[in-house]
């Protein structure tokens, strides 16, 4: 596997080797070896899928607060996205910023978001199904959502607000301002 740190380095983009002949390619997706030497220490507990049918379909800025907090090993298996992730741990020397990473069914590669983290992304193609490991299961009393579009982010999105296709929950999501983090830097 190929990991590579983006600029918040605890956020890596994984791409499992692929092995082609005329039948197709296999792939090892996951390894917990691998994904511990790399600093990856995840014990998965669900695996969610969701499909997006339009390209343009933002779904995000998310997170799943304490004591339910989520990491997500997040991958495409059809189309392709652009993946967001905001650091939102108090004390953390990038918090408040973000790293950007396509992902696609294409290429194979995976993105790491380790909890305390804002995650979102865009789909670039129709019928694009985004899967994703998670550590912890979900809470409807933990999950909690920040405006996508806040322009304190400073994220570009390549799209515009009015032509994002959302759900009720992203497009009413708190602003930057009022979103208080439970989390801190490093985890107590």
């Amino acid at each position: 596997m190929e990991l590579q740190r983006l600029d918040i380095p605890d956020v890596i983009v994984v791409t499992p080797r692929r092995f082609e002949d005329d039948r197709g390619y296999f792939s090892e997706t996951y390894n917990e070896t691998v994904f511990a030497e790399a600093g990856i220490g995840a014990r998965f507990v669900q695996d969610n899928h969701s499909c997006s049918l339009q390209a343009g379909t933002v779904r995000g800025l998310h997170y799943q607060s304490l004591p339910h907090a989520q990491g997500k090993l997040v991958r495409v298996t059809s189309g392709a996205i652009i993946d967001v992730v905001v650091d939102v741990r108090r004390g953390s020397p990038h918090f408040g910023q973000h790293v950007k990473a396509e992902i696609s069914a294409e290429k194979g590669s995976q993105i790491w978001v380790p909890a305390g983290f804002l995650h979102g992304f865009i789909t670039l193609q129709p019928n694009t199904h985004v899967t994703y490991k998670v550590t912890d299961f979900y809470d409807a009393g933990c999950d909690g959502s920040v405006l996508w579009s806040d322009p304190a982010l400073g994220i570009d999105w390549g799209i515009g607000q009015s032509d994002a296709i959302l759900s009720d929950k992203d497009a009413e999501a708190q602003s930057w301002q009022e979103f208080s983090s439970p989390f801190l830097y490093p985890p107590a």
